[in-house]
């Protein structure tokens, strides 16, 4: 049963990158879909960005040329580097996993970022 645990929140300046990871715990399948979400108090958790377990990438509008998704099969992590990073994308964010109709969630690590 894959276990998610992000790192790589923070505080950081409009502007700046910030690379987020989460480890799975094990090795991360063809057939998973796998990705990152968010989200701000009082609202609805929100794609952040996600690979198919047909491989496609997705991004929203709001990410998209800024956000990058990528699984490290080494390390057997899911990675969100996030760059020219605006207020707005301040949230809680959380990395997850379909595998076989069950969803697996990590705990979630903040990002603030200042103007």
């Amino acid at each position: 049963q894959p276990q998610l645990v992000e790192s790589g929140g923070g505080l950081v300046q409009a502007g700046g990158s910030l690379r987020l990871s989460c480890a799975t715990g094990g090795r991360i399948l063809s057939s998973d879909s796998t990705g990152w979400y968010r989200q701000i108090s009082g609202k609805q958790r929100e794609l952040v960005a996600r690979i198919t377990s047909g491989g496609r990438r997705d991004y929203p509008e709001s990410v998209k040329g800024r956000f990058t998704i990528w699984r490290d099969h080494n390390e057997n992590s899911i990675n969100l580097q996030m760059n020219s990073l605006k207020p707005e994308d301040t949230a809680i964010y959380y990395c997850h996993m379909l595998r076989r109709g069950n969803d697996y969630w990590g705990q979630g690590t903040q990002v603030t970022v200042s103007s």
